[in-house]
């Protein structure tokens, strides 16, 4: 019997598998890392695309796995029926506000403007104070290159600050990540500590 897990990673990725067979391997491999390790997932909940791969990958390795959808995107994206945890809810905030607080850390995975929207909003929540957990972006055969030039080229403008850009944590390779945001997690704030989101 599968237990919840004491620690737990929010993953954002693509309902779509993309055209590149690294970014399914990688989803696996962060699923598969997650069982391994004794940790939980905590995603989209469909069951398409790396959204699924991640999810089925992390139950074939015993992890406890969430998942939460919009009732609107049920059959868009394919509800995953097979979790441990299935939440159908009404909007995409509510979506948001549960993934996040069912989550110690954060990682996004490549994927369409579904994934840089709920990156870019944990990221800025972690900013201004409304979580204190890591947030990480596996960039996975160079996804992910041309956006980190772009926040580079914003930090030397000054619109973002280098305190702010270092809050990103990214990497190429799923473990180091995942390492990474656990040594992190341990630093944070306890859930009493910060403001709810």
């Amino acid at each position: 019997m599968t237990v919840m897990a004491a620690w737990t990673l929010c993953v954002y990725c693509g309902s779509r598998p993309g055209a590149s067979p690294a970014y399914e391997a990688a989803a696996a491999q962060t699923g598969h890392l997650l069982g391994e390790r004794g940790l939980g997932l905590v995603y989209g909940g469909g069951r398409a695309g790396l959204m699924g791969t991640v999810a089925n990958a992390a139950l074939s390795a015993g992890a406890y796995t969430v998942g939460v959808i919009p009732d609107s995107l049920m059959i868009r994206e394919l509800g995953h029926k097979g979790l441990h945890e299935l939440h159908v809810v009404q909007t995409m905030h509510q979506r948001k506000q549960l993934m996040a607080e069912r989550a110690d850390a954060f990682m996004a995975l490549p994927g369409g403007i579904g994934t840089f929207e709920e990156l870019f909003e944990v990221w800025t929540w972690r900013q201004l104070g409304y979580h204190d957990k890591p947030v990480g972006l596996l960039n996975v055969d160079g996804y992910y290159d041309s956006l980190l030039s772009f926040l580079d080229q914003s930090t030397a403008q000054g619109f973002v600050q280098p305190a702010q850009r270092e809050l990103l944590l990214v990497d190429d390779q799923a473990d180091r990540l995942l390492d990474r945001l656990q040594a992190a997690s341990a630093l944070a704030l306890k859930p009493d500590d910060y403001q709810r989101i």
